[in-house]
């Protein structure tokens, strides 16, 4: 189910991440900025429960959230989109998936995996490109082995095909980005896309 983030400064912050120009440390500003965005986004519908609390003058009733949130952020881009979630999140648990794409097949491997509980809690994955979905597919599958039902993917650039790969797992599932692009090149990188994120993100 696919949610395209609509809002000026998305677009604004996308098109500075698009540019070849950009340097790494002002990559990284917007990329804490469009995910920030993407952040309130995907967590717009959490469940929330009803307390009550003392103000300084008198009790009220207020909702707090009413299940736990992990973030699982797919190693090394996936990073890069960690912070805005503990900035609002101060709770949040945070898991680990390491995948690495084949820059001749574009399929990735495992290397890395590290899951909190997940069975009562909302899992938001978060990686910056959603081109082919292997990447994504693999992490939903692997989080749903270990338990997980709610399950959220946000990514600021996304290809049809990743979309599609995404929706044939799970069609309810939520996908959250900040641009939905043309396509996919032979090499199997987004079009017109923003480049190696990683690479961009790190300066490597």
């Amino acid at each position: 189910m696919l949610n395209v983030l609509n809002h000026p400064l998305a677009d604004h912050v996308v098109t500075h991440l698009r540019d070849k120009t950009t340097k790494p440390a002002t990559f990284r500003t917007l990329t804490y900025q469009i995910s920030l965005l993407l952040a309130l986004e995907a967590t717009r519908d959490l469940v929330t429960r009803s307390v009550r609390v003392e103000t300084p003058l008198e009790s009220c009733q207020g909702r707090i959230l009413a299940t736990p949130l992990v973030v699982v952020p797919i190693l090394r881009a996936g990073l890069g989109m960690l912070q805005p979630f503990t900035d609002l999140f101060p709770d949040v648990s945070i898991g680990y998936m390491g995948l690495e794409r084949d820059h001749k097949t574009a399929i990735a491997h495992r290397y890395y995996c590290k899951l909190p509980p997940l069975s009562s809690e909302s899992v938001i994955i978060v990686d910056p490109m959603l081109a082919t979905g292997g990447s994504a597919v693999k992490t939903i599958t692997v989080l749903r082995q270990n338990g997980a039902r709610d399950i959220r993917f946000v990514c600021i650039v996304s290809a049809p095909e990743g979309v599609s790969a995404v929706e044939g797992v799970d069609p309810a599932l939520p996908v959250f980005t900040a641009a939905l692009d043309r396509e996919l090149n032979e090499r199997k990188y987004i079009l017109p896309g923003l480049g190696d994120f990683g690479d961009r993100l790190y300066g490597t």
